[in-house]
């Protein structure tokens, strides 16, 4: 990973989490149908099975709205570093006042006027 460039890393990263979220999402949705299944009442069943719909459709949109951002921000860095490699380096070109030295001029004293009182 060394040599990987960043938009690559990000994007791998963000796979990761998208995994990682989708995988809780489920196993919270199979705790809730599992609830659901115990329950003792009709209500109680239902609410259960709308709470297991709920927290999927969340998850799902949360993972999406997760990768499109990886996906802007890894296109972006891909971007700039395209950008970064095809602007030409500006040459600074040193002065040759440089070289020679001015000669310093003695400061002027600077006169003070006494106040009078």
């Amino acid at each position: 990973m060394a040599d990987a460039d960043l938009d690559v890393v990000i994007r791998q990263l963000a796979r990761q989490l998208h995994t990682g979220l989708m995988t809780r999402a489920k196993e919270r949705r199979d705790r809730f149908n599992g609830l659901a299944a115990k329950a003792k009442g009709k209500e109680t069943g239902d609410r259960f099975k709308m709470m297991a719909k709920a927290t999927l459709e969340q998850a799902t949109a949360a993972a999406k709205r997760l990768q499109m951002s990886a996906d802007n921000v890894a296109d972006s860095y891909a971007r700039a570093m395209r950008l970064a490699a095809s602007t030409p380096v500006a040459v600074k070109v040193e002065k040759k006042a440089k070289e020679e030295k001015p000669e310093k001029k003695p400061k002027a004293k600077k006169a003070k006027a006494k106040k009078a009182k």
